[in-house]
């Protein structure tokens, strides 16, 4: 792809820089971001790209929120516009945290939609991050695009270790006590935060209305390449800690970054393609694959595992939730392949084994 005029939303993470590589140097791109642009963006502080580098990029502050006219003068006659805009979900799940994960998702979304239909020319295809997450917790069977199963019951999700169901229940009681079973405060207990977020990302996006900008959401798995996830993973192979996590019988659905860049161009090059896509490699692992594809690879013969009660510990102290590594997340991306997009990276081995090798050994402690 070449000579297009491509606009980022929170394009200064690992996916969005990941962008600015693939195309920044033959197309024209814009990222908005709500960082300051200073040459690091927020992906284990690695040196943002930028002009000096080859790249024709212009970074471009926003807030995500308000309206403001350089945003629709860079979504101007746009060719793609991508909204990766959103609160990290790495991050306890109090209800500050729980309200600006939500929030920063719908006003971003509900923000572009504003912008492009103030637009003249508006943008001919319009990306929209979204989550496989929305799908429900499942080791029996995957989950494709048609028939994937979605509750938003935390039964059918979270929680899964005993302190998670004990603290569940004593809510439960606490709140059916004082409130009664059928006041909203109690039925808010049963729903699963994850897979709420994601509904609401998603019921944001399909309610704006750009007749003339094509729209397509990415249900995207965990997204592998050099940064983002690799480096925890990596340095906890390189502490002798990368063994399987909890029981390790929970699916992982993944998806090379190379891959992700490749569906961009071609839904774009598809211009019948709208609605909603799972973009996941079709070969899921399970978490004990995962950590001993990795060990295999980085040439790590010990991998202690981490029992649920260790990480149940550990998420308390750095501040994140065991669920980002507990839930079972198997999807298929039965769309995408059906209607002929093919992945350049189709086994774990093969995608890991690029993204060691490419990966600077000091800089990432891969070794």
């Amino acid at each position: 792809m070449k000579n297009k005029k491509i606009v980022i939303a929170g394009g200064t993470g690992f996916i969005g820089q990941a962008l600015v590589a693939h195309f920044g140097k033959q197309n024209q791109l814009v990222v908005f971001t709500r960082q300051g642009v200073n040459g690091h963006n927020n992906a284990y502080h690695h040196q943002l790209l930028l002009p000096a580098g080859g790249y024709d990029v212009t970074y471009r502050r926003w807030d995500g929120q308000h309206l403001e006219k350089h945003w629709t003068e860079a979504l101007e006659n746009a060719d793609i516009v991508i909204n990766l805009a959103g609160k990290s979900v790495n991050c306890r799940y109090t209800q500050k945290n729980k309200q600006l994960v939500t929030q920063s998702r719908v006003y971003a979304t509900a923000a572009i939609g504003n912008a492009i239909r103030q637009c003249t020319q508006p943008p001919k295809l319009w990306v929209n991050a979204a989550s496989a997450t929305i799908y429900q917790h499942s080791l029996e069977a995957p989950n494709d695009d048609y028939t994937g199963r979605i509750s938003h019951l935390k039964k059918d999700n979270m929680p899964f270790s005993f302190l998670d169901r004990l603290r569940f229940a004593c809510k439960k009681t606490i709140a059916r006590m004082r409130f009664g079973k059928n006041h909203l405060a109690y039925k808010t207990l049963d729903e699963d935060f994850s897979v709420a977020v994601c509904k609401a990302w998603e019921d944001a996006f399909a309610a704006e209305r750009t007749p003339f900008t094509r729209k397509v959401a990415l249900r995207t798995a965990i997204t592998l390449g050099q940064g983002g996830v690799m480096v925890p993973y990596c340095n906890l192979v390189k502490w002798g800690l990368g063994g399987r996590q909890g029981n390790g019988h929970q699916k992982i659905s993944w998806l090379h970054i190379q891959d992700f860049c490749n569906c961009i161009e071609w839904l774009y090059q598809n211009k019948e393609a709208e609605g909603i896509y799972n973009l996941a490699a079709p070969n899921a692992v399970t978490n004990s694959q995962f950590m001993q594809t990795l060990r295999t690879i980085t040439k790590h013969t010990i991998g202690l595992p981490a029992f649920t009660s260790m990480l149940e510990a550990g998420a308390a102290v750095i501040g994140t939730e065991t669920e980002l590594i507990l839930k079972s997340r198997w999807v298929l991306p039965a769309r995408l392949q059906k209607e002929g997009f093919r992945f350049q990276y189709n086994t774990l081995n093969n995608a890991l084994t690029q993204i060691i090798q490419a990966s600077p050994r000091k800089q990432y402690h891969l070794f």
